[in-house]
């Protein structure tokens, strides 16, 4: 099992210049980002929108792992980060866990290869994994990795990190419960992780009996996104309240 030893959970404070957040959707941080200016850009012939603010910078680049490394890679190539982010929204594992509880995870782990990241703080195990999960995938991630949660993402922006040598940090929120259960939306993503809210719109609208489960759905993601736009200003305040104490601590020098 190869381990990375990521250099930073998402507590505290952290020497840093420019923070970079790799999220999957932009919906899960518009709260956040609504105000901050926009750059589109192209990087390795693929086209990112990327949204800045101070020393932040944010780039949505799409569901599952070739999308996060993607984007990981033109966010790390374009702005040199110092500190990179995986933020967004995970399913629970346990079933304690309720929708908008937010995790800082100690181990992060890869199920397609093992290879595992562990941070300075945090409490449990994140597992990231190929797919969407079901309840009866999520037992299975639950009884091989120990896991509380899953996401698709934060092993591929950790690889990233790990590659380029930059510190590397995890922030999610839940957005479904151990046993939530809707049909598969991985056939409404494109090759490049692009979510398309109109042809889910379409197939969920001739399926009546889909429409509570839309509804519940809607519902947890806005509550999720909310908790974790507030996680990532409360993390860049930490970052933006270091780099002002290391400049007072420069200028008495």
């Amino acid at each position: 099992m190869r381990r990375y030893a990521g250099r930073y959970s998402g507590f505290g404070t952290m020497d840093t210049s420019r923070v970079a957040i790799v999220a999957a959707l932009e919906r899960e941080v518009r709260p956040l980002v609504k105000g901050w200016r926009v750059r589109e850009q192209e990087f390795d012939g693929r086209h990112f929108r990327f949204f800045e603010r101070d020393n932040f910078v944010l780039v949505a680049g799409g569901i599952g792992a070739e999308a996060a490394r993607r984007a990981a890679e033109a966010v790390i190539g374009i702005f040199a980060p110092t500190l990179i982010y995986s933020a967004g929204f995970a399913g629970a594992l346990d079933p304690g866990l309720k929708v908008a509880d937010v995790l800082h995870p100690k181990w992060l782990v890869n199920a397609g290869d093992g290879s595992s990241v562990q941070f300075d703080q945090g409490e449990g195990l994140l597992v990231s994994f190929g797919s969407v999960a079901d309840p009866e995938q999520k037992k299975k991630l639950r009884g091989s990795f120990g896991a509380q949660a899953v996401d698709m993402e934060a092993a591929a922006v950790a690889r990233a990190a790990e590659l380029r040598g930059i510190g590397f940090g995890v922030v999610k929120v839940v957005s479904d419960e151990f046993d939530f259960r809707f049909p598969s939306i991985e056939r409404f993503v494109d090759g490049e992780g692009r979510f398309s809210e109109a042809r889910f719109a379409w197939f969920a609208a001739l399926r009546p009996w889909l429409w509570a489960g839309v509804l519940r759905l809607a519902r947890h993601s806005n509550r999720a996104s909310g908790v974790l736009c507030e996680q990532l200003r409360m993390v860049m305040a930490a970052s933006s309240q270091a780099n002002t104490s290391l400049l007072a601590a420069g200028n008495r020098r």
